[in-house]
């Protein structure tokens, strides 16, 4: 069974691709982001259930379920729209919509929608993989697959969310603080122009919530939960994880406090923190996924490819997510401070990172004159 989604922002397509798949995981969810790329996919495959925002660059959604009704007065369509106006329902009225989605839409709402419209799993095929080591495998990712780890108790509060359990967003918040991959997502998406991000970069979790408000960030936050809602941790990769996001949160606890004593503001060295190890959650979770494909898990080799694939993943993430270069500066001075025009700031992520890993009294007392921390 095909799905297509219709939408010009990634992050909402996402979305409402996960909430297909949470319906229907043997579904296979197309996106596509305009109308031309939409209706040619609509020519060459056939899809069960369409999905299509109103306003699309280019041409309307409204355009491209008229082109598909041309053909075929089946399938169900629904429409994604901000819209209530008289004259919009009138256009609209001739296509048999299935469903409108309203935005800002209410997550359980649109799953009651898809429950209704989608039809039953086929019996999905088995998956097809070759024998190919760790080391092959990691090498032949691509930047779309890479992904952070999301912390086992936001997914799970995420998901009494999306099943309709009322908690309060102020709390969900304080727990966000804490999980690298959600720090980074909602970072990544406030910076895009499509969520205004053409003036100062949000380079903290606060602005980024602020930025994209609270029921667009609920929402994508849901997103991502969704999207490793099935992993089963492998037991021996779950002490792995748990190790390098202790040392995250230990030395982002570490810079809010100096910060904090320096009269600093420390919403970027709090995420910059969490976020040094991206490198080595990176390919923990890539291994995760090599374990879920049958392959046989060798510690050996899992340490061997953190050391070889954390610098190269880490990179490619920076760049894939758009992080701010502010951030990504942040986060290189956990290892090293740049050789010229050392930002306090920098010096006191280098100082946090060295008091964490017990580096020699010299070496923190040169970083904390340096960082002016008495």
């Amino acid at each position: 069974m095909r799905v297509m989604v219709v939408d010009d922002d990634p992050w909402l397509a996402d979305l409402l691709k996960q909430l297909v798949l949470s319906k229907r995981p043997a579904a296979e969810v197309d996106c596509y982001g305009d109308v031309q790329s939409a209706y040619a996919g609509w020519q060459s495959s056939k899809y069960r259930l369409v999905l299509a925002d109103w306003n699309l660059p280019g041409d309307s959604g409204l355009s491209l379920l008229q082109l598909i009704r041309k053909q075929d007065k089946e399938t169900p369509l629904v429409m994604i729209t901000g819209r209530s106006d008289r004259d919009s329902v009138l256009a609209a009225r001739p296509l048999a919509i299935s469903a409108y989605i309203t935005k800002p839409f209410e997550v359980p709402k649109v799953l009651e929608c898809l429950e209704r419209l989608l039809p039953q799993d086929s019996t999905p095929k088995p998956e097809e993989h070759g024998h190919e080591d760790l080391d092959s495998f990691l090498a032949n990712r691509s930047t779309a697959e890479l992904d952070l780890p999301m912390l086992a108790r936001v997914k799970e509060r995420l998901m009494l969310i999306r099943d309709g359990v009322p908690l309060d967003f102020r709390e969900l918040t304080e727990d966000w603080q804490h999980d690298p991959a959600l720090c980074a997502y909602l970072i990544s998406a406030a910076n895009s122009a499509l969520y205004g991000g053409v003036g100062q970069s949000c380079t903290s979790l606060a602005d980024a919530l602020k930025r994209l408000g609270g029921h667009t960030s609920l929402n994508l936050a849901i997103g991502l939960a969704l999207r490793q809602a099935c992993r089963q941790e492998e037991p021996l990769l779950a002490i792995f994880l748990q190790e390098h996001l202790e040392a995250s949160e230990r030395m982002a606890e570490k810079v809010v406090q100096l910060a904090r004593q320096c009269g600093v503001e420390h919403g970027a060295l709090q995420v910059a923190a969490l976020l040094h190890r991206m490198g080595e959650l990176c390919v923990l979770l890539q291994a995760q996924v090599w374990v879920e494909r049958g392959n046989p898990l060798d510690d050996n080799a899992v340490v061997q490819a953190v050391d070889r694939y954390a610098r190269t993943f880490a990179i490619a993430l920076k760049a894939h997510w758009g992080l701010p270069m502010a951030l990504r500066e942040l986060i290189g001075a956990a290892y090293a401070l740049p050789q010229v025009q050392v930002h306090r700031e920098q010096a006191l992520m280098r100082l946090a990172a060295a008091l964490c890993g017990n580096e020699p009294a010299a070496t923190i007392e040169r970083l904390k004159r340096l960082a002016g921390v008495d």
